[in-house]
């Protein structure tokens, strides 16, 4: 009997959009749809939701800063835990329209901002925490694209180390990487909380 031949494994993007949910506050259990495309790498929920236990209830009242935005899944959580406001800071721009997407969706459109451009332009222009907003303390996610802790990593340090200067202070800043990078090269690292979720590591300090 001839033997049916296997198609070759599709190298196109799924139909349907992928998902990511919000796993608590508020907006627990919605879902937040994406485009799918490889370039954005979701954060897991697991290592999500330790982010959020490690920062605790000090969300709260604080403006949200998503750095590298991806998804938008942190600030949107941070925004469902109780942060006053959000920014996010994608470069990509149809992932960009999808934080948007999903920002309209969750009738959040008077506590956020989608800023499409390049978050190292973006965070080298600040001079001072006027310049963005000194009325609140601030809750920053930066979870870069983990090739940037070898190809860019000056400039992470660069802008991680700024954002630590000008943050208004009660400011919380989570930084997450891949075993690649060494914590022990953040500023000041021994005032760092490090966390591994492997693959990630999760380092959180407190301004």
């Amino acid at each position: 009997m001839p033997q049916r031949k296997r198609k070759p494994p599709s190298t196109q993007l799924p139909a349907n959009p992928s998902e990511v949910r919000i796993i608590g506050g508020k907006w627990r259990r919605r879902k937040l749809v994406y485009h799918g495309d490889p370039v954005t790498r979701p954060m897991k929920d697991r290592v999500r939701e330790a982010v959020f236990n490690l920062i605790g209830p000090s969300v709260v009242g604080t403006h949200a800063l998503d750095l590298f935005a991806g998804t938008g899944a942190l600030g949107l959580e941070a925004l469902s835990r109780g942060a006053l406001r959000a920014t996010f800071l994608e470069r990509h721009f149809p992932t960009a329209r999808a934080i948007q997407d999903n920002i309209r969706a969750l009738e959040a459109n008077d506590m956020a901002e989608v800023l499409p451009g390049d978050t190292f332009l973006w965070v080298r222009r600040l001079t001072a925490a006027r310049d963005f907003d000194d009325s609140h303390p601030w809750t920053v996610f930066c979870s870069p694209p983990w090739d940037y802790y070898v190809d860019r990593k000056a400039d992470l340090l660069e802008i991680i180390e700024k954002i630590l200067a000008i943050a208004p202070p009660g400011s919380v800043v989570a930084v997450e990487s891949d075993d690649r990078f060494d914590p022990a090269e953040l500023p000041n690292h021994e005032q760092w909380n490090v966390r591994p979720y492997p693959p990630a590591v999760i380092a959180l300090r407190r301004t």
